[in-house]
């Protein structure tokens, strides 16, 4: 949980780098946030069967968490090296989302990974 409030937080930043880990966990959180919003529609009936859209409470989270996904996206990019605008290009975009960062610092920040990183480091233990 830790992984997803720290995306949050830094809800509208896209610079910096994310590592592997900060991206992935976000992402796997924000699947599981997702699915209790559309049980929840689904209970309360504030979603339409017949639409095919999106309930009231699935639509709120979805749009509530859209700036801070597209900016965890970027900075995983910025980790790899590469510019933010690759998310918009598909196939590409996933591939870097799945290796490794580069080691060290590069033109977008210091590496997430270093041992100095003191929030991992308290992330792993919890």
């Amino acid at each position: 949980m830790n992984w997803y409030i720290r995306v949050l937080k830094k809800y509208a930043v896209f610079s910096g780098r994310a590592r592997r880990k900060e991206y992935w966990m976000f992402g796997l959180i924000q699947t599981f946030v997702y699915i209790a919003a559309m049980i929840l529609d689904a209970v309360l009936g504030t979603s339409g069967p017949d639409t095919g859209r999106g309930g009231v409470i699935e639509t709120l989270v979805m749009l509530g968490t859209l700036l801070p996904t597209a900016a965890a996206g970027v900075r995983r990019m910025h980790d790899t090296d590469h510019s933010g605008w690759w998310l918009l290009v598909p196939i590409v975009n996933f591939v870097f989302l799945v290796l490794e960062g580069t080691h060290g610092p590069n033109r977008f920040g210091p590496d997430p990974k270093a041992e100095g990183d003191t929030e991992s480091a308290s992330a792993t233990s919890a």
